[in-house]
């Protein structure tokens, strides 16, 4: 048994952080309804990676989706949106990722969700919180990670803002949401009462950096000064980055330079005994390195550097990283049959309960697939 199986989740969220949140849920066993519009469905199942697609939607969307169900409802129609207040009454969870007011004009914000059902924790997502400059900008990753300072953080001294090829800023706000979500069920079970759970991916990426934050607030206010080549952290000195070798590529972690010089024979380095001058000086001592990790294959270094404590990893692209058995014994793949005959290959929840990993049992949803078995179930 999952732990959250039993817990009914309906989900109006649409794109990444919602339903990633959803996604999370899922996985640990929780029922998870889409409500989605009849026909076309959530928007993002035509938002794409590579224009990538399989059976109609976007290869994203089976990404994020599966472990679901999909409702079909037209929120403007009285008829369907009555159905749905129905089946408000009998969930646990209610997601959202609207813009501020929409739901108010529907009639599903959360004062009057709470009084069709006051056990139910309402989630919702936003782009930046539901007041000031920014509500009705548009909340989308990209813009998020450079209106908060994000993009600063990734690169050399001379690059331009870098963002991160990822979409961090929706997946951290998504388990934020989750926690919020989990830590309220958790109330309720003492209180009988639900909350209304509020994340954006504005907050969630501010904090997300609250490490690097409160270091510019405690220093000063001086801005974050990336390396001027190989910076993995814009506020670690010297080793700590990526350095090119004979062959490929190698990371260094923090550790002790004095030590790091003794071990791969580099007496340039020895004479750098401050601590201090390890991020004050860190590119002459990043020079000296690149100089001189230049002259043997990543593997070697590895050697000579493993065997003695010293922290770090080949940089491997995906080629190289999921045939190597470092990942294999992880068994992160699972494969899911879609009803057009098609294949998801994709990766796994993360979360192991009692080591039993968490696999999918079905594939993403067609739009509207389960709505005349919920109208049933549910009796709506």
């Amino acid at each position: 048994m999952r732990p959250l199986e039993g817990i009914t989740v309906l989900e109006f969220a649409q794109f990444m952080a919602g339903p990633s949140a959803g996604l999370k849920l899922a996985d640990l066993g929780a029922r998870v309804i889409k409500i989605e519009r009849p026909v076309s469905g959530e928007a993002g199942r035509q938002i794409a990676l590579k224009n990538l697609f399989l059976d109609g939607s976007s290869l994203v969307f089976h990404t994020v989706n599966r472990n679901k169900d999909s409702y079909a409802a037209d929120l403007k129609n009285p008829e369907d949106l009555e159905r749905i207040k129905k089946l408000i009454a009998q969930a646990d969870v209610m997601t959202h990722n609207f813009r501020p007011g929409v739901m108010e004009k529907i009639g599903l914000d959360y004062s009057k969700v709470q009084e069709i059902n006051p056990r139910l924790v309402y989630a919702t997502v936003t782009g930046y919180g539901t007041t000031g400059t920014w509500v009705k900008k548009p909340g989308q990753d990209l813009l998020v990670q450079c209106m908060s300072g994000f993009a600063n953080l990734t690169g050399n001294l001379n690059d331009d803002p870098v963002p991160v090829g990822a979409a961090v800023s929706d997946i951290i706000t998504g388990t934020h949401l989750v926690q919020g979500i989990l830590a309220s069920l958790l109330r309720r079970e003492k209180t009988n009462k639900g909350a209304w759970v509020e994340v954006s991916l504005l907050e969630s990426t501010l904090d997300f950096q609250f490490e690097v934050i409160t270091t510019y607030l405690n220093d000063g206010n001086q801005k974050p000064k990336r390396a001027k080549q190989g910076c993995a952290h814009a506020y670690l000195g010297a080793p700590y980055g990526v350095y090119k070798t004979k062959d490929s590529y190698i990371s260094l972690a923090m550790g002790s330079l004095i030590k790091l010089g003794e071990v791969i024979g580099c007496t340039d380095l020895s004479t750098f005994t401050d601590p201090d001058s390890w991020f004050a000086q860190r590119d002459e001592i990043m020079d000296i390195l690149r100089a001189f990790l230049i002259h043997k294959n990543t593997q070697d270094w590895l050697t000579i550097l493993e065997a003695n404590g010293i922290w770090s990893s080949a940089v491997y692209d995906y080629e190289t990283l999921l045939n190597h058995e470092g990942y294999k014994v992880l068994a992160m793949d699972q494969k899911l049959p879609l009803l057009s005959g098609e294949v998801v290959h994709t990766t796994r929840c993360p979360i192991r309960i009692n080591d039993e990993r968490l696999y999918a049992s079905k594939p993403a949803p067609r739009v509207g697939q389960h709505t005349d078995a919920i109208m049933k179930e549910f009796k709506l």
